[in-house]
């Protein structure tokens, strides 16, 4: 099975991991930060602000791969706080409603300064 590399303009990137990988009727999806792509900056203080923007920045690589948060199954999402949980499922439920993808939560292990949250997801192409 062939692999592709999925890129997107309209999500942050890094030469140190492909921001998705395309392989069979899989799609997955980077862990993204609240980074603006148009700025550079971080897209506000707020636990929801940073989710909304790394959602944004999730969909972004999806679609270019001909995918989108429908066809989400996984998503993986690490905190720097856990006391940010409930501001993250505020959010998260505007992305997810219905039948929402698995999921799971951690900590965050390494200090990235400003950084509320990653997320990372896997899609399923049918």
């Amino acid at each position: 099975m062939a692999k592709e590399i999925v890129r997107s303009a309209k999500a942050p990137s890094s030469p140190f991991f492909s921001q998705g990988i395309k392989a069979g009727p899989f799609v997955f999806v980077s862990g993204m930060v609240g980074t603006d792509p148009n700025t550079g900056q971080l897209a506000g203080d707020s636990i929801q602000d940073q989710t909304r923007q790394v959602l944004t920045n999730c969909r972004s690589i999806l679609t270019e791969a001909g995918a989108g948060l429908g066809d989400v199954v996984e998503v993986g999402v690490l905190l720097t706080d856990p006391a940010d949980f409930e501001g993250l499922n505020e959010e998260y439920a505007r992305w997810f409603s219905g039948d929402p993808p698995a999921r799971f939560v951690a900590k965050l292990g390494v200090d990235l300064p400003g950084i509320l949250v990653s997320i990372r997801m896997t899609a399923f192409l049918s």
